[in-house]
């Protein structure tokens, strides 16, 4: 399989992005204590108009499978798949086809921790450090003021997405924990929102820690169980056990090659089920269109499950009110929560959360006062309008609001940057300066982090090619690749990393490198290198 190197390098993750978190949604909800609008036609034609939409979508944005599920006035009146598990083999999906959900989980994590507020072992106003003594932020001031429930609405201080891409580097959980401390702060604690993956990490300690269970024990015994979630699972073993068994769906990559789309299966390494169980508590939920409909329902059940009352209304109005505004403009107020986005437009109020990992894309939305829910799983990386556009199309039809075809807009738009972004691309490409490569003579040696939770690193030639070695929990060793210059780059669990080697001379190269640096991703500044005597 060819290895799309600006593909990994240069997309913007949506799983874990801000774009395809805030893609718009306006008119596409209802007001609370307003009647909507008698739909003009019956729910059997609406849910055929859903499913035109579905594969005019599919068609549009070369989507292999897709499953769709949607609840209205007290029953599911949709639960199917649509397309194929993988193009290779032709096996369709069906309702009970496992798919990664991506920052869906995140609305999990968020539920535990509500559980525990419920049972007295948490308070959400809790500084971190009374649960976990050995937490440490960059600023000491934060460290110990920061509270639980900065966790789970991002606005801690961290840079959007810090952090995300040091599972691929084949870093822990703990890892990553440690090096919360090593990450400046992008802006005033609590005076931003920044999406943010890592801080689910120190939430599901806290979890971990007065439960005496692991996060992933909690979310099936206080979630999965409870809620009848029998064909959910977690992490990079549960889904690869399912792609071995044949009941998930494969996942494909997508990307925009010059002023096209590219759409590719994912195999091995570049599925990256390592980082999706580093990832956890923030992304490696795995549902099938049968159960993840079940978790929107509960939310629309303000927490209860048959006549258990699972979580109290007091605790689901709390992960359900606004925290941050992430966006406004004369149209709508977008917030988010505790792991759901809350917009508001002259519609009515839509609760949501997307989700993106490597291949797979989804979207779970509710709407208390319509009795409506909605999922939408998806196995490429197809852009967040796709999905959008076949649910604001369902809750206009239920609103009996004019049936409009929102995805003919995205698809149209789409190409339209496309087109723009290609040609940016060949200005660039027209203008690069090559520069040859340093000897990999002064490249080899032994790199000691200028941290210690970094680990060491062995850069040196093997069969002929320039290798390097991250002693850390996987010691993944992988081929350097040379860029432009001092500037090289390997591949490790699906994401491409740069690494740019230290020269006393930045011009010229005819000493030993100094040290090295590996871009990883998001800003993190820290991830540097000394070559060690």
């Amino acid at each position: 399989m060819e290895i799309h190197y600006l593909y990994r390098m240069k997309k913007t993750f949506l799983f874990l992005t801000l774009f395809a978190l805030l893609a718009p949604l306006a008119g596409a909800q209802t007001m609370k204590n307003i009647p909507p609008r008698k739909p003009a036609v019956s729910q059997e034609e609406i849910i055929a108009n859903v499913e035109r939409t579905i594969a005019q979508v599919m068609a549009d944005w070369k989507i292999p499978g897709m499953g769709v599920s949607m609840y209205k006035d007290g029953k599911v009146i949709l639960s199917k798949g649509y397309g194929v598990k993988s193009l290779e083999t032709g096996v369709p999906v069906d309702a009970h086809t496992l798919f990664q959900i991506g920052s869906v989980s995140k609305s999990f994590t968020a539920a535990v921790l509500a559980q525990l507020a419920d049972e007295g072992l948490i308070s959400w106003d809790d500084p971190v450090k009374k649960h976990l003594p050995d937490f440490e932020m960059y600023d000491p001031w934060v460290t110990e003021h920061l509270q639980i429930k900065d966790l789970t609405s991002h606005r801690t201080g961290l840079r959007d997405d810090i952090g995300t891409y040091l599972g691929n580097l084949g870093y822990t959980r703990d890892d990553i924990y440690h090096m919360l401390k090593l990450m400046p702060p992008a802006y005033i604690f609590r005076g931003d929102y920044q999406y943010n993956n890592i801080t689910f990490i120190p939430a599901a300690k806290i979890i971990e820690k007065v439960t005496g269970k692991s996060w992933e024990e909690n979310v099936r015994t206080r979630i999965f169980e409870p809620l009848g979630m029998t064909e959910s699972t977690l992490n990079g073993e549960g889904f690869g056990a399912a792609l071995a068994d044949g009941t998930a769906a494969l996942p494909y990559a997508f990307e925009r090659k010059g002023r096209e789309m590219d759409v590719w299966p994912m195999y091995g390494d570049e599925q990256s089920l390592w980082w999706l169980t580093v990832v956890g508590p923030a992304g490696s939920v795995c549902c099938t269109p049968t159960d993840l409909i079940k978790w929107a329902v509960f939310h629309l059940g303000d927490g209860k499950v048959g006549d258990r009352q699972l979580i109290s209304e007091k605790q689901m109005n709390f992960l359900h009110r606004g925290v941050t505004i992430t966006s406004q403009n004369a149209d709508k107020t977008n917030l988010y929560g505790h792991c759901w986005f809350i917009e508001q437009t002259r519609k009515g109020r839509l609760y949501f959360h997307t989700g993106t990992t490597w291949g797979m894309t989804t979207i779970c939305a509710f709407i208390p006062e319509m009795d409506f829910a909605m999922t939408i799983q998806v196995n490429s990386e197809a852009p967040s309008e796709a999905r959008h556009a076949i649910l604001r199309r369902a809750i206009d039809l239920f609103l009996g609001y004019e049936d409009y075809d929102y995805e003919a807009d995205y698809i149209a738009d789409w190409y339209k940057n496309a087109d723009r972004r290609a040609t940016a691309d060949e200005k660039a490409a027209a203008e690069r300066v090559e520069k040859p490569a340093p000897a990999w003579s002064r490249l080899q040696g032994h790199y000691t982090g200028c941290h210690d939770v970094l680990g060491d690193i062995d850069i040196f030639i093997e069969g002929g090619k320039l290798m390097i070695k991250l002693h850390n929990e996987k010691a993944w060793k992988r081929e350097l690749k040379h860029v432009n210059g001092n500037v090289f780059n390997f591949r490790a669990d699906g994401w491409g990393f740069d690494v740019t080697f230290d020269f006393e001379n930045p011009d010229e190269w005819g000493s030993l490198a100094r040290g090295l640096e590996i871009t990883v991703g998001s800003g993190e500044d820290f991830a540097k290198w000394v070559r060690k005597p």
